[in-house]
């Protein structure tokens, strides 16, 4: 194990990422209403670390391999987590005890959107854009961003580790470097495309950069305590719906896209694009899926009147669907309040979340999907024993690996989330409010039902570092982390 070359990278890694708290104390400077202090501080004590780590292990360059780029991620995403609460803890308003603020600044990496923070719209600026730009960031990975801009020997392993889904190796280049740059672009694309948008419908010049920024890496954080419901706008909530689908959407069919259209041969080909995301088996599975869960909602709201007895218009059902589901987490309204067992529904839709690949949580389509269709092969084989069936996505049969790996993957995160679950219950949560949170916490999502339908404050301090830690399981798929605590791992 390359472990001065591992630190000499994460020091890199960490001072690039000190360059980030910049740009609140600019924000700071340009409203005039606190804070910039503390941000200058914070980026001097965490490029202070970052260039420590480095300087310490200047002199080793040793070719990492893909066991050492797991180490990496796992210890990039904890050590940045914790310098990215440093700002939360200088910072006296809002006035947060250590657990909490590395609760929020892992909330926010992670993009799970749960926040302990109340009082949104009298903060400065400097903090609501500060947490809105940590979801940016996380929302891609970190560490993509980091091979696009610094390309170090081996540092492109990191990339297997980072990318979430099952078949996350089979569409893209093979030159890693190339791929996060562009992936950045289009990421970047959207961003300000996204931000356009929200400006043109109403919102001010800082919210639509800053919504754009949660809305993109599907966070759900808000610079206000009604979150997207503030602005009480159906063109809003529309612009955000589309976004957030767009979001949901495997990365890689836009990069495909986007290189093909750079390609002059390709542009005429415009049939072959059109039709690029519908050939897409789990881009076609996400859609029915959404349809689906909007029209129960649509159909027991209207069975239940609830349009003529509520404030609640469409274009809100829509809007509360799609952000549950692709575990954003935004809300219009209180959705906890809604009728029958809607609620419970769009909190368990969040297990499936967005496509492989794209910046949502939970299991990912494709998983489900997978799972579906090995569950009508063992039907099949109950029925006939002798029968061959193979799993076949379109013309493609998928290897028994693959096959494999899903169902390890789904045991490991209902493990993650059974023992997350008890551990929040011995902390002194009650059960239905622990199994609410661990959900909303694993599945990235931010708020559920209970306790948590808002934020988190009335979590114990004990089973906010339990929350924490499914975070970081569930923004990085669970077996990037689990690796690193086998035995096997560490065994040469």
């Amino acid at each position: 194990m390359q472990f001065f070359t591992i630190i000499r990278i994460v020091g890199v890694l960490v001072m690039s990422f000190s360059l980030t708290m910049l740009l609140p104390a600019l924000v700071a400077l340009v409203y005039g209403d606190g804070g910039g202090r503390e941000f200058l501080e914070a980026f001097s004590i965490t490029f202070a670390v970052g260039a420590l780590l480095w300087w310490s292990c200047r002199e080793y360059k040793q070719q990492l391999r893909a066991r050492e780029g797991f180490l990496i991620v796992v210890l990039f995403w904890i050590v940045l987590g914790c310098l990215g609460a440093v700002p939360f803890i200088l910072l006296e308003h809002p006035d947060l005890n250590f657990t909490e603020s590395i609760f929020e600044s892992f909330s926010g990496l992670t993009t799970t959107g749960a926040t302990v923070i109340t009082g949104l719209d009298h903060l400065p600026k400097a903090i609501l854009f500060y947490r809105q730009f940590l979801q940016w960031l996380g929302g891609m990975g970190i560490i993509v961003l980091a091979i696009a801009i610094i390309p170090m020997m081996g540092l492109g392993k990191l990339y297997r580790a980072e990318m979430p889904g099952p078949m996350k190796d089979e569409k893209m280049q093979p030159r890693i470097a190339d791929v996060a740059k562009m992936l950045w672009q289009i990421y970047f694309s959207l961003t300000v495309l996204c931000a356009l948008a929200y400006w043109l419908a109403g919102m001010t010049p800082f919210d639509a950069v800053s919504h754009s920024f949660a809305t993109i890496s599907i966070g759900g954080f808000s610079t206000h305590d009604a979150s997207i419901g503030y602005f009480n706008s159906a063109s809003i909530n529309y612009i955000t719906v589309f976004f957030l689908l767009i979001s949901s959407c495997n990365f890689a069919l836009h990069f495909t896209l986007f290189h093909q259209l750079k390609d002059p041969k390709e542009k005429r080909k415009n049939s072959v694009l059109t039709r690029l995301y519908w050939r897409d088996y789990e881009f076609r599975s996400f859609l029915v899926i959404q349809f689906v869960l909007f029209a129960l909602c649509l159909l027991v709201m209207w069975a239940y009147d609830y349009f003529t007895t509520a404030n609640i218009r469409f274009e809100q059902v829509l809007f509360q669907s799609v952000s549950i589901s692709t575990t954003a987490g935004f809300g219009v309204n209180d959705f906890s309040q809604w009728p029958s067992f809607l609620p419970t529904l769009l909190i368990l839709a969040s297990f499936i979340g967005g496509c492989a690949g794209s910046t949502g949580g939970g299991l990912k389509v494709i998983r489900v999907l997978l799972l579906y269709l090995q569950m009508n092969r063992e039907i099949h084989r109950f029925v006939h024993p002798n029968a061959v069936k193979p799993i076949k996505l379109g013309r493609s049969v998928l290897s028994d690996r693959i096959e494999e790996g899903i169902w390890a993957f789904f045991s490991a995160y209902i493990f993650v989330f059974i023992l997350c679950w008890l551990m929040a219950i011995l902390c002194g949560m009650e059960s239905f409010n622990a199994f609410n949170a661990v959900l909303a916490s694993l599945n990235n999502l931010g708020p559920a039902l209970g306790s948590v339908s808002s934020n988190f404050t009335q979590v114990p301090d004990g089973a906010k570092w339990v929350m924490t830690f499914a975070m970081v399981c569930g923004r990085l798929e669970v077996f990037t982390l689990l690796v690193i605590l086998s035995p096997v791992f560490w065994k040469d």
